[in-house]
């Protein structure tokens, strides 16, 4: 195998975003070593790799420290939607922390660079709207989201810390609301919510009404966001997301329409710390990555519904 091979290391390469970065990455020619600990990643987003030359999958939890020679390291492990980051808090407090410590302590040693996938969480439920880089949020620390809000402001707290103490090459990037093919059909994002109720005949759930509103990022867009800030020269934090705004009613009758047309919506209070509103700014990716997302919500919604579609049918 040729040194030149750039060696990336990708944590929860499984899940959703992860395998969707595995892809690109293997299609590019690349060295990817994939570790996941299969909480919410699963072996078969990227069975297509396994025996591959240039792929590694390796079961490990990102809270123990672990030897790899690599060049890059994506760092994507933690669950990312309610539903599982408030099954076991503590543990998504320790992913985000000791994951975050163990995967700098790794890039220092070997000199790699490191790509953290930090969260428009990070804003809480904002106080500014839309958001800059800039703002600095507005987060409940003792609320049923802290876990993870507060667990991503620590990771990129030790981010900024490793490159001032040590020179750490690091990259942060800022997600927003991310939907596509892989999403787990239970993982109580609003998305996947609305598709599988929609697929089942189930009427669709909104809290308060479907007021808030979020933007709404397709995975591929997603993924050449992270590439290009990998790539790139900027440190960030750098938002990622699609600027375009919906309320999660205007979501749900997107859904509805392309699905079941004679559905009803049944409404239920919002939930605690539940963000009004969340939009990414993204003048900062356009200037420094060159980067716009591409795909807009009506036509990433086809591909994302054919895959639950083929899920429901097995």
């Amino acid at each position: 195998m040729p040194a030149s091979l750039t060696r990336n290391l990708i944590t929860g390469g499984a899940g959703f975003v992860g395998s969707h970065l595995v892809d690109r990455l293997m299609q590019a020619g690349e060295e990817v070593i994939c570790l996941d600990n299969y909480f919410t990643g699963r072996k078969a987003n990227i069975a297509q790799w396994i025996g591959h030359p240039r792929f590694e999958l390796i079961r490990h939890d990102v809270t123990e420290p672990i030897k790899l020679e690599v060049d890059r390291i994506w760092h994507l492990a933690c669950p990312a939607s309610p539903v599982h980051y408030q099954f076991n808090p503590i543990k998504t407090a320790k992913t985000s922390f000791l994951g975050t410590y163990n995967m700098l302590g790794l890039a220092r040693r070997v000199g790699a660079r490191l790509l953290l996938a930090s969260t428009s969480e990070v804003y809480g439920d904002p106080e500014e709207h839309p958001q800059p880089e800039s703002y600095r949020g507005s987060v409940n620390t003792i609320g049923i989201r802290s876990c993870y809000d507060e667990g991503k402001r620590i990771a990129e707290t030790l981010c900024f810390d490793y490159r001032r103490m040590h020179g750490s090459e690091i990259r942060v990037a800022r997600i927003f609301n991310t939907y596509g093919p892989r999403m787990l059909p239970d993982d109580g994002r609003v998305v996947s919510n609305f598709i599988m109720q929609a697929l089942r005949g189930d009427p669709l759930t909104l809290y308060g009404g479907g007021r808030q509103t979020r933007s709404f990022c397709f995975v591929d867009d997603l993924v050449e966001g992270l590439i290009r800030l990998m790539n790139g020269s900027h440190t960030g934090p750098v938002n990622i997301g699609n600027p375009a705004e919906f309320t999660i009613k205007q979501l749900a009758e997107l859904v509805r329409d392309r699905i079941n047309p004679s559905l009803v919506f049944v409404d239920h209070p919002l939930p605690q710390d539940d963000p009004l509103q969340r939009q990414p700014v993204i003048d900062l990716a356009s200037a420094e990555l060159g980067w716009v997302p591409t795909v807009p919500l009506e036509h990433g919604l086809e591909p994302t519904i054919a895959y639950f579609r083929e899920l429901l049918a097995r």
